[in-house]
């Protein structure tokens, strides 16, 4: 995969990424490498919005089917997603497989991410039991959420990013179907709603734990349809922030003119029968004040997350867990007791052995 990210984007001349078309790029040819012509064929749009259009597409070649992000480009600067997706390499990233450029008749040139195809969202998941008045098995809720924030650890640590925009429609889940969603205001972390410029890789945290609510919930924990109602669906559970709290979210915001509400007590946002390590790890998360809120490993080593680490955990079908202990660089600086709680026994082997 590394040579592959390596290569060159190529630009494939007045070609149109459009459903049909049959795009052709050659890569390879570096240092005495065979060059290789690989043809794709856009199908369906699969996801829009303001970045651009998603489609799948299969490669001619292979049969394999992948997701082309199709995104204008400035030629006055080198794209960010692009340096950032050639040094990506996780089993819970999406990978990138090639790229390239293509032109449309106003000479605008659009970049292409070929990146492996993940039919299924969490959204949709979710969407399936709730449409069945079901809750989801506490079992998927904490396999989707550990593997976040497995995610996340490897993108802030290994990777010193944020990615802005966790939510259950950008959270790819092994399996069929997809759907253009977009509705990124209810896991906005309320340091941005007050209009933070500064803020910190805990604003994923935040979006996080309203993800895992969610999934809790059977429904999004802040429903606000503007970005005042946002403050108010978050206030009428964590009550009204501090002047303090209000200073670690955005210090030079003064206008804060908000009733005195007392914070919900967490127990009875969420129904009788929750675990009690559900809520507290919900209720770590949740903090006004984003250095309160604990990072992605130390989410990761919760006690909520205690079962996957068992030696006989299945599926509830009976099949294994997908592998959780194969890390990467998001150990790095890690303290050892950390490392010793998140990889458990039986797999220290297996895992010493990918370092």
């Amino acid at each position: 995969m590394a040579d592959e990210k390596e290569v060159s984007a190529s630009v494939v001349e007045g070609t149109d990424t459009e459903t049909g078309h049959i795009i052709s790029i050659t890569i390879g040819g570096k240092n005495g490498e065979p060059k290789q012509t690989i043809s794709y064929m856009a199908e369906r749009v699969v996801g829009t919005g303001s970045f651009g259009v998603v489609f799948q597409a299969k490669c001619l070649e292979t049969g394999e089917t992948v997701a082309i992000k199709k995104v204008l480009q400035d030629r006055r600067y080198k794209n960010r997603e692009l340096q950032l997706m050639r040094c990506m390499d996780h089993p819970n990233v999406v990978s990138l497989k090639h790229c390239f450029y293509s032109t449309a008749s106003q000479n605008e040139l659009y970049l292409n991410l070929v990146m492996e195809f993940v039919p299924e969202t969490v959204y949709r998941v979710l969407k399936h039991y709730s449409n069945m008045n079901q809750r989801m098995p506490l079992i998927y809720v904490k396999l989707y959420t550990y593997q976040i924030f497995r995610a996340l650890a490897y993108i802030h640590v290994g990777v010193r990013v944020c990615h802005r925009d966790v939510k259950p429609q950008n959270l790819l889940v092994k399996g069929e179907g997809n759907i253009s969603y977009i509705c990124s205001r209810y896991y906005r972390a309320p340091e941005l709603i007050f209009g933070a410029t500064e803020y910190t890789t805990s604003i994923d945290i935040w979006s996080a734990g309203c993800v895992l609510a969610e999934l809790l919930l059977g429904q999004p924990l802040f429903p606000g349809e503007s970005a005042v109602d946002q403050l108010v669906e978050i206030i009428k559970v964590l009550g009204t922030p501090t002047r303090e709290e209000i200073r670690c979210m955005n210090p030079n915001y003064t206008e804060f003119r908000f009733p005195q509400i007392k914070a919900h007590p967490w127990h009875k946002v969420f129904h009788k029968r929750m675990p009690p390590e559900a809520i507290d790890l919900a209720s770590r998360l949740l903090q006004y004040s984003p250095n309160l809120r604990c990072t992605a490993l130390e989410a990761c080593v919760h006690p909520f997350f205690d079962e996957l680490r068992e030696p006989n955990a299945r599926l509830p079908n009976g099949r294994p867990l997908p592998p959780l202990f194969n890390f990467k660089l998001e150990l790095h600086g890690a303290p050892p007791e950390l490392i010793n709680k998140l990889i458990p026994e039986h797999a220290r082997n297996q895992s010493l052995l990918s370092f």
